[in-house]
Order: C-alpha cells, then sequence, then structure tokens
C-alpha cells in the first residue's frame, strides 16, 4: 500500500511539472491565491483531469474575479465538457461580469455540438449586452428561435434587454410585445430601456399600462420609473412612488433610495432630495455624490460644500465623479476660491489625476466669474496633450457671456478644426458674430450649415399636469388644446411686453430673417409648456418645466415677466441647471 502511494506522487508530480497551469502557479511565487494552492493540491493528488472538481474550482475562480490567464487555462484543460459542465460555466461568466468568457465557451458549446438551454441563451444574450456586441446577439437571437425558444419568458426578457442596451429600442417593443407571457422582470427590462435610451415620457406610460393589466411592481421597477420621472421631471408620480413604497413596505435600500432621492433633486425639490438623503440607513458614495450634485444643479454650492466636507470627514472617500459633482457646484454658485481649494486638494491630498470632466468645471467656474485669461491659461497649462472639445466648448460659452468676441471666434474656429461636423460650434460661433453685428459672417456660418447639412439640436419641453407628461417643441401644435395654448400665450406675452418686457430677439438672428425672429421667440417650448401649465393648474400651483438644451436668454427673461403676471413660482431645469423663478427673479442671479 506504501509502495502505491508513494508510485502515485511520483506519477502525480510529473504530470503537474508538464500542466501549463503548474507554470502559472509556480510563477505566482509567494503571492500564489488560496484558490490555485488547493488546485496545486487537486493536481498533485491525481485528480487533476475530475471534471466535477475543476468544475467547482471554476466556479470560484469566477466568483472570486481570478486573472482570466488563468481561468481560461483551466476551463481548456478539462477534457470533452459535458452539456452540465458547459452551461454552469456560460452561467458563471454572465453572472459574475466575465462577458467574453461567456461567449468563448458559448462558441466552443456548439463547436462540441451541444445544445442551449434557455438558461444559456438568457446569460449570452446578457454577454452580448455588456460587450455592445450587436452583430453577436442579433445572431444568438437566431439561435434561439432555430432551437425553438423563440417564446421562453426568460430568454425574452434578456433579449427586451439585450435591444434596449444596444441602442434599439423599437426593436426591444417589438419582442415584448410579442411576448406572450410578460413578467414582471420583461416589464422592468423594456421601462429601463426606454429610460435609460431618453425615453422618459414612453417609460411613465409603459407604468402606466402596467399598472392597468394588474402587474405588481417590484423595487426595480421603481428604480428605473424614478428615473424616468426625473428625467421628464413628472414629480407627481415620483410623489405617488414614494407614497407606494412607504405604504407596501418596500426596503428602502441604497439602490433606490438613491433614486428616489435624484428624482427629488431633477425634479426640483431639493429639500425633500435631502430629506431621503438623511433617513436613508447605508449611504454608499453614489448616494453622497447624487446629494451633492442636486445641491450643485440647484446652485446651492456652499450645501454642496459643506455635505462635502461631512463626507471627507465621516463618509466614504470621495472618487472622481464626487469632485466633478462639488467643482460643478462652485461653477454654478460662482464660487472660485472654493473650487481652486477642492481642485488642488484633489490633486494633492488625494492624488486623483484630473479628468476631462474636472477640466470642464474649472474652465466654466473661471470662465463664468470673469477671468478668462485665467480660464485660458489653465488649459494652456493643464493638459499636456491637445485638450478635448469640451474643455474648448466650456471656454466658448464664457467668451459668448461676458462677449468676448475676438477670443470667442479664435475658440470658436479652433473647435471647427477639431470637430467640424458638430453643428453646436457653428451656432455658437454665429451668435457671437451675430452680438457682435458681424452679419456677413452670420450669412456664412448659415450656408456652410445648409451645405454641409447640419442642424442644431432641437429643443424640446416637458411638463407634467396631473401625472401626464405633456411635450412641446418651437411651435408644436400637436397638443388637442393648441388653439386655446396659442391664443393664451399671445396675451400673456403682450401683458410681459406692457408690464416693460422686450424681445431679445439678437439672440435668433443666426436662424430667422427679420420678421420672424418676434415670431420664433414667442412660440419657444418653454413658453408653450409653461402656458398649458398656468391654463390647466390652479392658483399658487408652481409650475415645473424640463428643457433638453440650455434656456435662451429671451425666455429666461420672459419668465420673470410671466412669475410676476401669473403670481406663480417657475422651475426650469435646463441642460445646465436649475432656474427657479418668483416674484420677477431667478435663483440663477443671470449667472448660467
Amino acid at each position: 500500500m506504501a509502495s502505491f502511494h508513494g508510485n502515485q506522487t511520483t506519477s502525480s508530480t510529473t504530470t503537474l511539472t508538464h500542466s501549463p497551469i503548474y507554470h502559472s502557479i509556480i510563477l505566482a511565487g509567494p503571492r500564489l491565491k488560496p484558490l490555485q494552492q488547493i488546485h496545486a493540491r487537486i493536481i498533485i493528488t491525481g485528480l487533476g483531469r475530475t471534471r466535477s472538481l475543476i468544475t467547482k474550482l471554476l466556479s470560484f475562480a469566477y466568483a472570486a474575479a481570478s486573472p482570466i490567464s488563468y481561468t481560461r487555462r483551466l476551463f481548456f484543460s478539462i477534457p470533452k465538457p459535458d452539456t452540465f459542465l458547459f452551461h454552469s460555466l456560460i452561467t458563471l461568466t454572465s453572472k459574475f461580469s466575465f462577458p467574453q468568457e461567456s461567449l468563448l465557451c458559448y462558441r466552443r458549446m456548439l463547436l462540441a455540438n451541444i445544445s442551449s438551454s434557455n438558461y444559456t441563451f438568457s446569460a449570452v444574450i446578457k454577454s452580448s449586452a455588456d460587450l455592445t456586441a450587436f452583430s453577436i446577439g442579433e445572431t444568438i437571437h437566431c439561435h434561439v428561435y432555430i432551437c425553438g425558444y423563440g417564446l421562453d419568458a426568460y430568454v425574452q426578457a434578456a433579449l427586451v434587454s439585450f435591444y434596449a442596451k444596444s441602442g434599439h429600442v423599437m426593436i426591444a417593443r417589438k419582442v415584448f410585445d410579442k411576448m406572450p407571457e410578460k413578467t414582471v422582470v420583461a416589464w422592468n427590462s423594456m421601462i429601463s430601456g426606454y429610460e435609460q435610451n431618453g425615453f422618459g415620457k414612453e417609460a411613465v406610460e409603459l407604468f402606466f399600462f402596467m399598472q392597468d393589466l394588474g402587474v405588481k411592481p417590484d423595487s426595480s421597477t421603481f428604480v428605473s420609473l424614478l428615473s424616468a420621472c426625473a428625467q421628464v421631471g413628472a414629480i407627481g408620480l415620483g410623489f405617488w412612488v414614494h407614497e407606494y413604497i412607504a405604504r407596501n413596505c418596500f426596503d428602502l435600500n441604497v439602490v433606490l433610495g438613491t433614486a428616489l432621492m435624484n428624482m427629488y433633486s431633477r425634479c426640483g425639490n431639493v429639500s425633500k432630495a435631502r430629506e431621503v438623503f438623511d433617513s436613508m440607513e447605508e449611504k454608499n458614495i453614489v448616494a453622497w455624490t447624487a446629494m451633492i450634485s442636486g445641491y450643485g444643479m440647484h446652485g446651492h454650492g456652499s450645501q454642496a460644500i459643506e455635505l462635502f466636507n461631512e463626507m471627507s470627514f465621516d463618509g466614504p472617500r470621495p472618487n472622481n465623479v464626487t469632485f466633478v459633482a462639488v467643482l460643478s457646484a462652485c461653477a454654478h454658485a460662482g464660487l472660485v476660491d472654493e473650487g481652486r481649494q477642492i481642485f488642488t486638494t484633489m490633486k494633492q491630498e488625494y492624488g486623483l489625476v484630473p479628468s476631462v470632466e474636472h477640466q470642464v468645471c474649472m474652465v466654466d467656474m473661471l470662465g463664468r466669474a470673469g477671468h478668462l485669461n485665467e480660464a485660458y491659461q489653465f488649459i494652456k497649462n493643464t493638459s499636456p496633450k491637445e485638450p478635448a472639445p469640451a474643455v474648448w466648448t466650456a471656454m466658448l460659452g464664457a467668451c459668448k457671456m461676458h462677449k468676448n468676441f475676438d477670443l470667442g471666434v479664435e475658440v470658436a474656429e479652433h473647435l471647427l478644426s477639431i470637430e467640424p461636423e458638430n453643428p453646436g460650434h457653428y451656432v455658437m460661433l454665429s451668435n457671437i458674430y451675430a452680438l457682435a453685428g458681424r452679419m456677413d459672417r452670420v450669412e456664412k456660418i448659415r450656408n456652410i450649415m445648409i451645405r454641409n447639412r447640419l442642424k442644431k439640436e432641437v429643443g424640446y419641453s416637458t411638463i407634467d399636469v396631473d401625472h401626464k407628461v405633456y411635450s412641446f417643441s418651437m411651435g408644436d401644435k400637436s397638443h388637442p388644446e393648441s388653439n386655446q395654448i396659442y391664443l393664451y400665450l399671445d396675451e400673456l406675452m403682450s401683458r410681459c411686453r406692457e408690464a416693460g418686457y422686450i424681445p431679445a430677439s439678437e439672440s435668433v438672428m443666426h436662424e430667422v430673417e427679420e420678421e420672424e425672429r418676434e415670431y420664433v421667440l414667442r412660440y419657444h417650448s418653454e413658453k408653450l409648456a409653461i402656458a398649458l401649465g398656468l391654463l390647466k393648474t390652479g392658483p399658487g400651483v408652481a409650475i415645473r418645466i424640463v428643457k433638453n438644451l440650455r434656456m435662451c436668454e429671451d425666455c429666461h427673461t420672459a419668465i420673470k415677466y410671466i412669475s410676476i403676471l401669473a403670481n406663480r413660482e417657475i422651475n426650469v431645469r435646463d441642460r445646465l441647471r436649475f432656474h427657479h423663478f418668483k416674484d420677477g427673479s431667478c435663483s440663477c442671479q443671470d449667472y448660467w
């Protein structure tokens, strides 16, 4: 018996030294992990090719995020893997975020002529989505139908998620509509797909349809729905979700709590967001950063800095995103000295290398405050290579704000040289020329845009009235009560004129001919949305609007007058920040 054990050890050791995995273990040296130590012991004892043990090892390896080179060698060391092993590995690699390994296993499984299961298909479809590998996902979709899983609920839910994550929302909806039975997971995938692709209104409408059919939502439903509410400013629905969560005793975990807090911040109620933040038992770095960002977008720079200091002292360690949030808050509030100090702290105390986003915040902060030369020198000195277009765009906005036309033209022309297909740069340069009275240059820019078929991004505004979201674009007449809206707005703007409002027609010189200017200004999307809000809500009710672009100067001025004449508080969230209009003043103090 002793002789048998001795021979086995010698034979096993010989096998071990010729194994490629043996060499990877030896190279690990003193840093050998416990999992690899166990593997080495398995090989030494002669069990290195036992399928069940290697499968277990692989499971632990993927769960522990072991090096890909090691796990891949381990996988290829298995002789003739069976169906169970392939299915297990594909599911594990997908679950633990190894999408490439998942698809590699799937390919090897096909070559071995082993059939897939619904769980296998769900896993590889998820992996395709994680890699944004659209063509691979489409191919797997074909395999799904060939293998007879076209109506499987799990597979279809995975396909909905895949197409939505790939940006093909219409295809996702087609798959969703064809499902004979829709689980809550499928509903969540479709609602989330709409929200993540910027279709917040459609996400909200789908949730109402889900409610009509009696499907019970879960926490994941509400996380996506709250994000959609934040996107379109549907605070009424957001309030209802908050009440539903409390009434049905949902666990306000960090994910759901952060979504709720973010909804309140982005819908204009930052004090309610802070209440949610304070009530959360667990706060991770995402929650802290979201609250700091919420203060920043409302112009509450001091509160953002105070919370940042509290986080630095008694919370998770701030990361790059946190510093973007607090620097942005400084920019919106004009806290230049504080912003400079925080930027220095980020580099010296936290050892973080400034990213493009940090550079944009600094240029934006300095530029808004009128420190154009310092902002320009910051761009020149900070980046060892060519600064990103976003940094120059922030500089261009500052030049326009402070009417530094010479520097603005220089920056705009540089931007056009590095991003000639971006229509936004042409529009900004045209604006600068118009403000400087260089109409010959305005015409030239317009002709270039027409010749190159470049169009500026279409502006639109949304408003939530009685839990229904309405969307308007400039001159939009799609609303069934358009006639009443336009009559009311005409009357309102006439009253504004009598009160002293003068249309800022120069802001549209680059877009239209002389006789069209006032018409274009009067029927901007935010004015139409406000008119609907005033018509459909009672006295004293605040009007909340979401605009996808930066609000123009004319609308900013006009809404000040409207807030006086209508005796309403009007909150507008544009691309940059919140504007709280009340009694003829704006919270941004004309600093946006």
